[in-house]
């Protein structure tokens, strides 16, 4: 997997710095794990912005914008926190892109309807009418270090497929 990583961030690279384009990250289960591969690549300050690890819910209000509401009603783990999530780190950055996770990687913290391995990913790009913003519910296998590599992997590969 880390190979598939590197990977990906290789191509994200030449990607953004032909569009001249900046990245920012907005990372709850992965721990800034998504930051952390793409800044391991030398010459990524020349196209990637910040990253934002807004663990708690409290971060997620505080640094991107998040709804107290919608926590309290649907959850760190939901497809509108994502993108606010998203949106947040946008209005909040320089960026053009963003790659927002947040999900149960376990092993504990897994309901019936959110077991452990859910993750709601989104991915938001700054347009001519403003914001917009693309997500996807995922559902990985394995233990907490396999599941955020998978959402690592899942999130580049996501903004690479919206690059196209």
């Amino acid at each position: 997997m880390d190979k598939e990583i590197a990977a990906s961030v290789m191509v994200l690279a030449e990607r953004m710095l032909a569009k001249q384009a900046w990245l920012a990250t907005a990372e709850s289960c992965t721990g800034g794990m998504i930051a952390q591969v793409v800044t391991d690549l030398p010459g990524s300050s020349g196209w990637f912005d910040r990253g934002f690890v807004t663990y708690s819910n409290d971060a997620k209000q505080q640094l991107l914008d998040v709804s107290t509401t919608l926590l309290a009603e649907l959850g760190a783990v939901s497809e509108d926190c994502v993108e606010q999530m998203a949106r947040g780190a946008i209005s909040h950055s320089k960026a053009d892109f963003v790659i927002a996770c947040s999900g149960i990687a376990g092993p504990g913290g897994g309901t019936p309807d959110k077991p452990v391995g859910t993750v709601w990913m989104a991915w938001a790009y700054r347009a001519e009418l403003g914001v917009s913003c693309i997500s996807q519910r995922f559902c990985f296998d394995g233990d907490r270090h396999a599941i955020r590599q998978q959402t690592t992997l899942a999130g580049l590969q996501g903004l690479l497929k919206l690059l196209n």
